[in-house]
């Protein structure tokens, strides 16, 4: 059996031969694995089941450890910010759409696909609330959903249209899923509420979806914090899988027990506790936890977010080698 055939068993709530697993890690720790592992290619050392391509968009150096992307968004990339960027421009200044003009959707064209051709392919496109918080700044954002609702709408849209001709693109591809990265949760619920939420997001993610759906395709999302009181709504509009299952922020064996059938979920290992400051045991201890439940099916296995550069190699080969380990797996 095919790790892809194996990540759509688990998608479709079948049980699996074992559990399977992806996972992305900041530079400072692919260079820092590379070192301990003594090589010089990790995919098919840590033999993740899911190959990404697609979003994010690509950017350009710009000098002085900044970084511009195709919409004209700026990201101050120095400091300990593990290369993710800080936005450091406001491309949208004032609440008009007037002046602004969207790229051209953009795919790349040069994929390692046939490398990677057992693993489940998945095609990222640009979502609609990151990109917006990008382009106008996340608290002038805030303010306009309550100033100028028009123009969030018309932002919005601008930006859904912009990700469903990509999606377009990108399903010219041999891929399984197309996948979201928005970011709506904080610790403690939602940044701007569930009645803003359905009233501006709701509605574009859900043209977006559908174009996924009516493809035959899986759909996957992410968004970091507590944001599980959205997920029958989003059950409704053809979420397959969740990511990142912070166990920080949501109770992963009452969730995975609650949608178990209805929605599969991608992730659950703790990158804020055990990942950067516990032993190889406790990362060992956690891993199980999340295997067992995952077993029946419904679950795909990996850290909660990318690996943060402060992760010792030694904590994630501790729960590779768990992984390995299951019985059903084999190395190819």
């Amino acid at each position: 059996m095919t790790k892809r055939e194996v990540v759509r068993m688990a998608l479709q709530h079948q049980r699996p031969p074992y559990v399977p697993w992806s996972f992305w890690a900041t530079d400072r720790v692919i260079q820092a694995l590379l070192a301990y592992l003594k090589c010089d290619d990790l995919a098919h050392i840590l033999e993740g089941h899911i190959y990404s391509f697609g979003c994010p968009s690509p950017s350009t150096d710009i000098g002085d450890q900044h970084r511009r992307n195709e919409f004209g968004v700026e990201y101050d990339c120095s400091g300990d910010n593990d290369g993710i960027g800080v936005v450091c421009n406001q491309v949208i200044p004032e609440p008009t759409l007037s002046g602004f003009t969207m790229p051209e959707p953009h795919v790349p064209t040069q994929t390692e696909l046939d490398r990677f051709s057992d693993w489940f392919h998945m095609f990222g496109a640009v979502s609609v609330y990151s990109m917006a918080c990008d382009l106008r700044g996340t608290e002038t954002l805030m303010m306009d959903f309550y100033d100028h609702p028009d123009f969030v709408r018309a932002l919005m849209r601008r930006i859904a249209d912009y990700s469903i001709a990509q999606i377009e693109i990108g399903l010219k591809y041999d891929i399984d899923a197309v996948h979201f990265g928005d970011d709506w949760g904080q610790q403690i619920g939602l940044q701007m509420g569930k009645p803003l939420w359905m009233e501006f997001i709701y509605p574009e993610i859900k043209r977006m979806f559908r174009v996924a759906k009516d493809a035959g395709k899986f759909v996957s999302i992410h968004s970091c914090g507590d944001v599980d009181e959205l997920f029958d709504e989003l059950i409704g509009i053809g979420l397959d899988l969740f990511n990142p299952f912070q166990p920080e922020v949501m109770d992963a064996p009452a969730l995975m027990v609650e949608y178990r059938g209805r929605l599969a979920f991608h992730g659950g290992l703790s990158t804020q506790r055990t990942l950067p400051y516990g032993t190889p045991d406790d990362v060992r201890r956690e891993t199980r936890m999340l295997l067992e439940l995952g077993r029946p099916g419904g679950y795909v296995f990996s850290p909660a977010h990318g690996v943060p550069g402060d992760v010792p190699p030694e904590n994630v080969m501790a729960f590779v080698e768990i992984l390995q380990s299951q019985p059903g797996f084999r190395r190819k």
